[in-house]
């Protein structure tokens, strides 16, 4: 019988440094000495560094049988006695260990051996003890009882701190992200922005589930793309035979939910586009959207004030912001520009009533670089992305987008040639799209057809004709107000971050040259 081929014997080892093959020599010596580096996963703790600074100072009979674990971070090491620094998974806290506390016996061969020489800045600990504080002041473990839980084998890049200043750190754009691991041990903020991220979501998610709306989920994998303007990724289903493709927006599933009668359906999805990287995009992004029945776009502005102030308050205890140079207020009301009053607002030109050819002589005699297969919803688009966009600094709704920037959106009910829909614009970004829901079927493929015309002149991001949808709306949708909102854009905004890079655990990144 054939063997199965042994598939890493021909992986190729990485050649290690003088530090990595020191910390693997003493690996082997701890086993010699039987003691073993990487033990059982059950280590009892009663307690974390937080809850020892915060609670010891008022009450200081409090902690005086700890067990505790962490990873060294420094080391102080001396004669009979040493000092060093534990981290958990809540801050760090300074550890005292006393060669003949921890060896009692004659053999000191754990102190003297084991931690003197054995032991290294990265190292996964356990200690049991009783708190203290020095003569400097300083509230600290006295160790009693030390344990290895596993014996890290790189070293860590550790930060230096004097004089007020950093010496060090690991800040490298590019090694954090492909090391988001390393990232987070050295760099306790990079940690905070994740914790703020999490309660960001939560907060949200109480907020609709309040108001009575029910949490779904809906198809990663699609037949048919839709709901946005972008590219998709695709791939291929072996046992149906069928290109699928990864969703660039849950918006026709979730409509399709409000048609078999749900009132207000709302999802943190996952979504992934097939376009440019910088410092706001990443290919995979997380949105939620959120769709009501019998509400409107000027229901759905109100809802997004309302929300979002609600996260600031959750995350800061204000509705002020610091962002980068600016400080951000979500407190409601938020300002409010129709796109053609944006505009003119910040050119001196309208264009209210321009056609296609006014409108690209304007978008070149403004700098605004255009191309054939920009029809006039795309002109507009970019006019207005190029000139006014990054002025909007404090929350703004910008509103009454033309039809043809809005397939999926309800025609004005009182002018011709707009659409009830809205964008909150945020320090310079979009931050959350909305729309009186087109729920107009006939209407609706008349949109799509338009859009497969875009197509045809060479519009990668014009939208599909999903016929099933269509049926959908034929079996009749109620008026719908419908919102997506950038959870990583909101995330940016709410913890400072400078790239969408820092709010995402494992960005996307090219693979790594070895």
């Amino acid at each position: 019988m054939e063997q199965p081929t042994n598939s890493t014997a021909n992986v190729h080892q990485p050649s290690l440094n003088d530090q990595e093959q020191f910390r693997r020599e003493a690996l082997t010596e701890l086993r010699s000495l039987g003691i073993e580096p990487y033990p059982a996963p059950t280590y009892e703790v009663n307690v974390t560094a937080k809850e020892i600074k915060e609670k010891f100072p008022s009450d200081n009979t409090l902690f005086q049988q700890v067990s505790i674990a962490g990873r060294i971070m420094s080391r102080r090491v001396m004669g009979a006695a040493s000092f060093a620094e534990l981290q958990d998974s809540t801050g760090r806290i300074q550890l005292y260990i006393k060669r003949d506390e921890i060896c009692p016996d004659e053999d000191k061969t754990l102190y003297n051996r084991v931690f003197k020489k054995l032991t290294d800045i990265g190292d996964i600990v356990g200690v049991t003890g009783f708190i203290f504080v020095t003569q400097m002041g300083e509230i600290s473990i006295h160790v009693k009882g030390f344990t290895f839980l596993s014996k890290a084998l790189r070293p860590l890049p550790i930060v230096k701190e004097k004089d007020g200043q950093t010496f060090d750190a690991f800040a490298d754009p590019e090694q954090r992200y492909r090391q988001r691991y390393v990232d987070l041990i050295v760099n306790p903020d990079v940690r905070e922005i994740f914790v703020r991220r999490t309660a960001l979501v939560n907060t949200m998610r109480s907020f609709l589930s309040e108001k009575g709306y029910l949490e779904v989920e809906t198809p990663i994998l699609q037949p048919l793309y839709g709901g946005a303007a972008a590219r998709p990724f695709k791939t291929h289903h072996n046992t149906l035979d069928q290109t699928l493709y990864l969703r660039i927006a849950n918006e026709l599933y979730l409509k399709r939910l409000i048609v078999g009668g749900y009132d207000g359906v709302f999802e943190f999805s996952k979504d992934f586009r097939n376009e440019g990287m910088d410092r706001f995009h990443n290919p995979e992004f997380t949105q939620m959207e959120l769709y009501v029945a019998y509400k409107d776009y000027e229901w759905m502005m109100n809802m997004v004030e309302e929300m979002v102030e609600r996260v600031a308050l959750a995350l800061h205890g204000t509705t002020q912001v610091q962002v980068g140079e600016n400080v951000i207020d979500f407190k409601r009301p938020w300002k409010r520009f129709t796109m053609f009053e944006a505009i003119e607002h910040f050119t001196g030109i309208d264009i209210s009533t321009m056609d296609e050819n006014e409108l690209r002589q304007v978008a070149l005699r403004l700098g605004v670089g255009v191309d054939k297969s920009m029809g006039k919803g795309k002109l507009i688009d970019e006019i207005f992305g190029d000139t006014c966009e990054a002025k909007l600094i404090q929350p703004t709704f910008i509103y009454n987008y033309p039809i043809e920037m809005s397939p999926l959106t309800k025609k004005h009910r009182s002018i011709e040639g707009l659409t009830e829909r809205f964008e909150a614009i945020c320090n310079g970004k979009e931050l959350c799209n909305a729309y009186s829901e087109l729920n107009d079927p006939i209407d609706q493929r008349e949109r799509f057809m338009a859009q497969l015309e875009l197509g045809k002149r060479g519009d990668e991001e014009s939208m599909v004709l999903d016929e099933d949808f269509l049926r959908s709306l034929e079996f009749g949708m109620p008026p719908t107000a419908g919102l997506g909102i950038g959870i990583d854009r909101l995330t940016m905004m709410m913890t400072g971050a400078h790239s969408i890079q820092d709010v995402l655990f494992f960005p996307q990144m090219k693979s790594e040259v070895r």
